[in-house]
């Protein structure tokens, strides 16, 4: 390392400059000593001399070409770790420096790909549902083409969800969040979007859906959730409360804060319903 540092001045941009240069100097030291005692001794003969010159260049040819052959696995390497999902170099069978980087340089790159999934998956996805997070959710939305941004948004929210915590504890609040996410999920088409909002609020996304469309599948499940509940509180079985706005262009943001609205007017009008918020001058509207 101490020589490489004290070189670096030597084409600080070209490691094989740098190489071909300490090379020339290296070979040339044969021709300079012959040349020098020609000098001194006056005894230099022109077909020596033009010999050795030729075998110093040949040489001098044939070390740089080794070099850069000897070189090509780790210019590989460096390119392969600079290009996004380009799949490893196959690791050379040799057990020498080369060989000792290139498995060095794959482990730490597997397992930086590894802890990137890692992060990337506890950035995007709820641990305790499995189901993507509000981050996750948006973010999938966010890279839709233009033209698929078409269909429903809708906020679901799990009614007297706080009286489960306190009265069967939280242990039991954790299987309701959990079951209530599977019977979203598993209701909902491929093509929709669920995820969880934040503490026992819900986000759907109908894709290419009418609001009509999206208030049926919402009360299908609601009816669902009656005739074969994921849990009960003294006697009271757990329901749920949406609003829901039709989203073809505009704001997302805008569209989210309509349905929370309309989820609101859900809650004041009793609870275990469907509100949906027709257009911006009009009032949260029950479903029925």
């Amino acid at each position: 390392m101490n020589f490489y540092l004290a070189t670096s001045f030597i084409f600080p941009r070209s490691l094989r400059m740098r190489l071909f240069a300490l090379c020339f100097v290296s070979t040339h030291v044969p021709l300079l000593a012959y040349c020098g005692w020609g000098l001194a001794t006056g005894r230099i003969a022109l077909g020596e001399f033009l010999l050795l010159t030729l075998a110093t260049v040949v040489g001098m040819g044939l070390a740089l070409w080794g070099i850069g052959a000897l070189l090509n696995p780790i210019h590989v390497l460096a390119e392969a770790l600079h290009r996004d999902a380009t799949p490893a170099p196959l690791e050379p069978q040799v057990g020498d420096i080369i060989h000792t980087l290139y498995a060095g340089v794959q482990r730490s790159a597997a397992h930086a790909r590894a802890r990137i999934n890692e992060l990337d998956s506890a950035a995007h996805e709820d641990p305790l549902t499995g189901i993507p997070n509000r981050r996750g959710f948006l973010a999938q939305l966010e890279v839709m083409p233009e033209e698929q941004r078409r269909g429903c948004v809708a906020i679901v929210d799990i009614d007297h969800f706080k009286s489960v915590n306190d009265k069967l504890g939280h242990d039991e609040g954790d299987r309701v969040l959990c079951a209530f996410a599977s019977r979203l999920a598993g209701q909902l088409r491929r093509a929709d979007l669920v995820a969880r909002w934040g503490g026992e609020e819900f986000a759907i996304f109908f894709d290419s859906c009418s609001e009509e469309e999206a208030c049926a599948a919402l009360e299908r499940i609601a009816a669902q959730m009656r005739e074969a509940p994921i849990g009960d509180v003294e006697g009271r079985v757990i329901s749920f409360s949406a609003g829901l706005c039709g989203w073809s262009s505009g704001s997302l943001d805008d569209h989210f804060q309509r349905a929370d609205e309309a989820l609101y007017a859900a809650k004041q009008a009793g609870r275990d319903r469907v509100c949906r918020a027709r257009s911006e001058s009009q009032k949260a509207l029950p479903s029925s």
